[in-house]
């Protein structure tokens, strides 16, 4: 049976009279570890196939190989030409050469569609400052908790992946450096401040990164110090920082650089371990997209890697002051082919600065592109995200909603997808940031095999997608 006709038996199944399937929202809602989230549940998860998430992680793992080749591929090693083409300002740039020309590993979370035949990548979000890891397996978890659910995934075969106990088994490798034969102390640590904006959200993450075993707490860059090589949180040694702040905020303030100092001379002296370097952020620039999709600039790469950059990657290219001085060609067709395309500010995330072509005049679309280019920004064909159909609890009527996709992803693979959700109709951006009425949603895997529910941080599908 595929993924649609699961859809299809579901909403057929939450209509019955009598059904408890109605209730999963609630118990979601209700469940513990999701206490610090007040967003809001779509009625039912979605549903996809196990081999297609697969192949699309494959992918996904080979895709994040060649990103972080870029610098040595394109640019022969020369950081400072990459980072021009990038548009990464001296003070920004400072502060993610704080710690040297560290690659990152692979960590974070990429957002794709599904547009109705494959998943399309919108954007890798390399770092531990992209979250979610416990929203994600814990919709998941709670939703298997409901016996209507439960039922219904053993007769559909239907699993999923927990992100947060993937990140647990990815830091206690990384923490076995400092912290041979025992668990490592983890602290996630905001910039000074940033607690009161995201802390709430954090703490989901927390919660969940806690169930699954890590010893971890959270605090603000202001709060730790350095002693004899180590980061200590008053008088608790912290071997690993799980680091939840960017370098803009580091450049950005006046005093951010002395914030910053007592870690880094904990990561230098080898007593405390930066969980993910700096470098993260100069990778995650959604310029280097374009640089993966524009022929012009690819030409390194084989031709079996072109293949696989263009059946996962749509259409982007680099927008900035010398492509509007000198690429006339390009300026003309991202002017002629508005609504097929979304502008995306290269440095920024969450939507924001974001702007729908296929939403906007000509004229604002042109004023658009003119003022992004000063600060650096690409344009990406449009991928329409196929209709999720779901039954409304209160009216029975069923609704189209569109979905985006995060797929997790750690050193030693894929580690889990959830899903954003939007009323279809209700804007081309969706975030559960910048858009009122966005729902978050469990992704249920239909496997081929036999049932399952939760997949251990060992099981199959995260071994056999770390290629």
């Amino acid at each position: 049976m595929s993924a649609e006709r699961v859809t299809a038996q579901y909403n057929e199944e939450f209509r019955t009279p009598g059904s408890d399937l109605p209730t999963v929202a609630q118990h979601v809602k209700d469940f513990p570890t999701l206490a610090p989230w007040h967003g809001e549940y779509l009625a039912r998860p979605l549903f996809v196939a196990e081999r297609e998430v697969r192949d699309f992680g494959d992918d996904l793992q080979h895709l994040l190989d060649m990103l972080l080749s870029l610098p040595e591929r394109m640019f022969g090693g020369d950081l400072e030409a990459f980072r021009s083409v990038l548009g990464i300002s001296d003070g920004h740039w400072e502060a993610i050469r704080q710690l040297g020309d560290v690659l990152p590993p692979h960590y974070g979370r990429a957002d794709m569609y599904h547009d109705g035949t494959s998943f399309k990548l919108l954007e890798f979000n390399l770092g531990s400052e992209a979250g979610g890891w416990g929203l994600a397996g814990e919709i998941s978890r709670a939703t298997m908790e409901v016996d209507a659910f439960a039922d219904f995934a053993r007769r559909n075969r239907l699993g999923y992946v927990h992100p947060a106990r993937a990140a647990v088994e990815a830091l206690r490798r990384f923490g076995a450096r400092v912290a041979p034969g025992r668990e490592p102390v983890v602290a996630l640590l905001e910039w000074r401040g940033g607690l009161a904006d995201y802390g709430a959200a954090w703490l989901n993450d927390l919660s969940a990164l806690r169930w699954a075993g890590l010893d971890i707490r959270m605090a603000e860059i202001s709060d730790v110090h350095e002693r004899g090589g180590a980061l200590y949180l008053g008088d608790t040694k912290i071997d690993v920082v799980y680091r939840a702040f960017v370098p803009d905020q580091i450049a950005e303030e006046p005093d951010g650089r002395s914030l910053v100092a007592p870690l880094l001379r904990a990561h230098r002296a080898g007593g405390t371990l930066l969980w993910t370097p700096l470098s993260s952020n100069m990778l995650a620039n959604k310029a280097c997209m374009a640089l993966l999709s524009d022929p012009a600039w690819r030409r390194n790469f084989s031709a079996d890697e072109c293949r696989l950059i263009d059946r996962v990657l749509p259409w982007t290219r680099l927008v900035n002051t010398d492509a509007l001085r000198t690429d006339t060609d390009l300026v003309d067709e991202c002017r002629e082919r508005r609504e097929q395309l979304i502008l995306k500010v290269n440095a920024r995330g969450g939507g924001y600065g974001a702007v729908v072509g296929w939403e906007t005049d000509d004229a604002t679309w042109r004023r658009a592109l003119e003022t992004s280019a000063a600060e650096g920004c690409v344009v990406q064909q449009r991928v329409v995200p196929r209709p999720e159909l779901v039954v409304d609890p209160v009216s029975g009527e069923t609704e189209e909603w569109h979905a985006a996709y995060g797929m997790f992803y750690t050193p030693q693979g894929c580690a889990g997808v959830f899903g954003k959700l939007v009323p279809a109709g209700s804007g081309g951006i969706i975030s559960v940031l910048s858009h009122a009425k966005a729902h978050s949603a469990a992704v249920f895997q239909q496997s081929e095999l036999s049932a399952g529910g939760d997949v251990p941080p060992t099981g199959e599908w995260p071994a056999r997608t770390a290629k």
